[in-house]
């Protein structure tokens, strides 16, 4: 029988502003963070390639490996305020109003651009340090993966990721540290989230929690990020790391799809479960509430100034939305959208993500996105 949404949530309605709000990271100054791992470490001694659609992507993962150090021009110079001043998505005193956002009675109201502009700054340095703690969250669940999947074809596969992972860790560091003079401590939902897939015994939830859902949002934020930004050295970085993020969601994708064709429906439903859950989560860090904080904003007021306290509109920011636009056909692929009456369905229904069901899923997408490839034939 399927859970109530109060008992997966902990909360009775997906957008209970106070529950979401009391969500609050009271341990931003610390530097080790421990998770209890439950799973097994799961040797094989069967080493036959039985998976050739694993095998392929294994090869094209060894063929496009990259040095963060080396291919990124690291000398470039990078003016913040200039590219967040260029940025469509940072508000002007005259955009917001052109957009019948009333400010009054908030803080907000006294802003000049110059107070927006230093927001913009802080929202990308808030971006790229979630980018951050979630690369390393991937490091540590391939490296599970590693150890849990029982096919060699996924070990394999997934020791390249592993690498692959370590990369982006040490760029989008190096980037705050040395282009945005530092970074933001991990979001709460974001770490409860890495938590809860860490925590989980069951291999094939790794790849789901971190595999789809997770790198499944990255992927489209990176992509986002990108067309925006006017930085070449950002640029660059994020068309390599979108590269290597093509084929990790792939690798989800192509591994769970045979196996969720073996689950029982109340199997499926768990995974239906665990997927709304995570989808709420990474919903909810998006409130950026540690920026409007450092600010000075009551996070309230910023959340009426953008009506998302608006039941009328709070499911219907197109920018949130499109984050979830690699999530949402990758598991209509799996099977998860429509199994168990489409109980999944529903569920992104109320999120407002379900008309991207028929996007392109990764599992075939990843092979457009070989920047690294293109970039070696073209020199």
């Amino acid at each position: 029988m399927a859970r109530t949404d109060a008992e997966i949530l902990g909360r009775d309605s997906v957008d209970d502003l106070d529950a979401i709000l009391a969500v609050t990271n009271n341990e931003a100054d610390e530097v080790i963070h421990a998770v209890k791992d439950n799973a097994d470490a799961i040797f094989t001694w069967d080493y036959e390639r039985t998976r050739p659609a694993l095998s392929k992507l294994y090869e094209k993962a060894k063929n496009s490996q990259w040095n963060g150090a080396t291919d990124l021009p690291w000398e470039t110079v990078v003016d913040p305020e200039r590219d967040v001043a260029a940025s469509p998505l940072t508000p002007t005193v005259a955009g917001l109003a052109s957009l019948g956002i009333d400010l009054s009675g908030t803080v907000l109201s006294t802003w000049d651009d110059a107070q927006w502009l230093a927001w913009g700054v802080e929202r990308q340095k808030w971006t790229m340090s979630q980018f951050l703690h979630g690369e390393q969250g991937a490091l540590l669940c391939t490296a599970k993966i590693v150890e849990t999947v029982p096919w060699i074809d996924a070990k394999y596969y997934a020791a390249t990721q592993v690498m692959d992972e370590a990369r982006h860790v040490e760029v989008f560091a190096r980037y705050l540290d040395t282009k945005l003079d530092g970074h933001y401590p991990i979001n709460h939902h974001l770490e409860l989230l890495l938590d809860d897939i860490i925590d989980d015994s069951r291999w094939d939830m790794t790849y789901l929690g971190m595999q789809i859902m997770v790198e499944g949002l990255a992927l489209a934020a990176f992509g986002l990020v990108h067309q925006t930004t006017l930085d070449p050295l950002l640029k660059q970085l994020l068309r390599y790391v979108m590269s290597d993020e093509a084929r990790h969601v792939a690798f989800g994708v192509l591994s769970l799809q045979e196996f969720y064709k073996e689950l029982t429906s109340a199997e499926l439903l768990d995974r239906q479960e665990f997927a709304f859950e995570a989808a709420v989560r990474m919903r909810d860090r998006f409130l950026q509430q540690e920026v409007w904080e450092r600010m000075d904003v009551p996070v309230r007021d910023a959340i009426r100034v953008f009506k998302q306290d608006d039941p009328e509109l709070k499911n219907q920011d197109p920018f949130q939305q499109l984050l979830f636009s690699k999530i949402v056909p990758n598991c209509k692929k799996l099977g998860l959208l429509d199994a168990n009456d489409g109980w999944l369905r529903k569920r992104f229904d109320t999120l407002g993500v379900t008309q991207f069901e028929d996007w392109a899923d990764t599992g075939e997408e990843y092979e457009l996105l070989d920047e690294v490839a293109k970039d070696r034939a073209s020199a």
